[in-house]
């Protein structure tokens, strides 16, 4: 009997101690999928600073610094996870975060644009090792009756990023446009040692193939030629050599990655996934929503710092409000798919960043009112985002086999980062350029958020067909 309570005493007396490890062990890996996830937000607000920073840079050459990086984020996500799952998920992570860190001090002090935007592209590739890798750590770290909860948290720590990512990037270009990047350094260190003494390791036995990385090159490569040829379009003359050349090339680099996907025993995205209607229809919302949301953040930021002259940090604070909507909307949307079909739901979000971009153009003046112009559409966008994105990420999965589930996630936050690709190409290629007339400004960005509004409706139709098979648990 005393050995019996010895023992209970004794394991009672571990509990605090496993249970404070788990929580830095959670500290840890959201902060790091928190910072790669930031990166993506910060850069817009600090668009007009480092357009001021490198003389005579034009907007298509800026959107480099945003497309560069969710390209070749979306191409290596998949892959830096499967081999993660191979070789090991902590090396990964660890690898992911090194490459992370010493790319933002390179990013800080990068002498041109272009030297600016190849070391944003080593960026992504350290983040596209972090995100799958801080999340297969934390499912595998975490003890079982907190795993669901850690998971919250890891995904609400990403939507965090895009709250906040406009009002620290703001508050950095105060001090200097550089500090957006140079803020990573320390964390990074930080979450490197952290990492190094608390998390454990693990890995997948079951992953036997390596993933298809010259497919990833290859779709990086395509995607990058269509961005190029949509961003340039405009300066170079849509039926000039160059163009036509970029068009080419890119659906050269595309049709070879389907063939490979096709052929390759590990493609980057297996096709029999996409013969899952429920599966299928969320990529293609995804995508589009993300093209729809991708181009109408920066077009409000622009409007803002070169229209109404707001200065980056009060640019910060001006944008928060459409963030802030999607948390709490995100629960109204939650207890509407208890009576709607969730396809519904995601499809009235969809249609929600459609009215807040009309409401963005009819309300549009030469003089930029942010009360009365800028906050009502912003708003609305904030509302339909709350509405669309949880929703469609929670569904796209539930119809796949649970051993392809981690896959089909991998495939559709790809598909979210292409669409900000996507996105911000389309907006530049309306905008041109910056221009000086208030009169011509007004009726490019008219039209930039009209085509959004209609990309989103159209987001909003492939939404419909992403409701779940009857029986099926969210």
């Amino acid at each position: 009997m005393n050995s019996a309570q010895n023992a209970a005493t004794a394991s009672r007396a571990r509990e605090p101690q496993v249970r404070d490890r788990s929580n830095l062990i959670l500290i840890v890996l959201c902060s790091a999928a928190f910072m790669a996830m930031l990166d993506v937000f910060v850069v817009n607000v600090a668009f007009t600073a480092i357009g001021e920073g490198y003389a005579g840079s034009s907007l298509s050459d800026l959107s480099w610094i945003l497309n560069g990086y969710t390209i070749v984020y979306a191409a290596f996500l998949i892959p830096a996870g499967r081999m993660s799952d191979r070789y090991g998920r902590k090396a990964g992570f660890l690898v992911g975060l090194t490459v992370f860190t010493i790319a933002s001090a390179l990013c800080a002090v990068g002498p041109t644009l272009w030297w600016l935007n190849g070391f944003r592209v080593l960026q992504a590739v350290g983040a596209a090792a972090l995100t799958p890798t801080s999340l297969g750590l934390l499912l595998t770290s975490m003890p079982a009756a907190r795993r669901a909860f850690a998971v919250k948290v890891w995904a609400t720590s990403t939507s965090v990023a895009a709250a906040v990512g406009p009002v620290i990037g703001g508050a950095l270009v105060k001090v200097s446009w550089h500090w957006i990047f140079l803020i990573n350094v320390p964390i990074g260190l930080l979450a490197f040692v952290a990492a190094v003494s608390l998390v454990p390791d693990s890995r997948d036995t079951s992953v036997s193939r390596i993933p298809d990385i010259v497919g990833s090159v290859v779709l990086a490569f395509g995607i990058g030629a269509l961005a190029l040829a949509l961003v340039k379009g405009q300066e170079w003359g849509w039926s000039s050599g160059p163009t036509l050349v970029s068009f080419a090339v890119s659906v050269l680099a595309l049709a070879w990655f389907v063939f490979r996907a096709f052929r390759h025993p590990a493609p980057v995205v297996d096709p029999a996934l996409l013969r899952v209607r429920t599966f299928f229809w969320a990529n293609a919302s995804a995508l589009l929503f993300c093209i729809a949301f991708g181009a109408v953040l920066p077009s409000v930021v622009l409007r803002l710092e070169n229209y109404a002259h707001f200065d980056p940090l009060i640019t910060g604070f001006a944008v928060a409000p459409g963030p802030l909507m999607v948390p709490l909307f995100a629960i109204v949307s939650q207890k509407l798919t208890g009576r709607l079909p969730v396809g519904v739901v995601v499809a009235i979000g969809n249609a929600l960043v459609g009215v807040g971009a009309v409401v963005l153009a009819l309300t549009a003046t030469t003089d930029v009112n942010y009360a009365s112009q800028i906050l009502p559409g912003w708003i609305i966008v904030g509302i339909g985002v709350g509405f669309a994105l949880p929703n469609m990420l929670a569904s796209a999965t539930v119809d796949l086999p649970p051993a392809r589930a981690a896959t089909g996630s991998a495939v559709i936050n790809a598909s979210r980062q292409l669409g900000y690709v996507f996105g911000v190409a389309m907006l530049v290629a309306i905008l041109g350029k910056l221009i000086a007339s208030d009169d011509q400004a007004l009726t490019v960005f008219t039209w930039a958020w009209w085509a959004i509004a209609a990309v989103a409706l159209v987001g909003a139709a492939a939404a419909l067909g992403i409701t779940p098979k009857p029986g099926t648990r969210r």
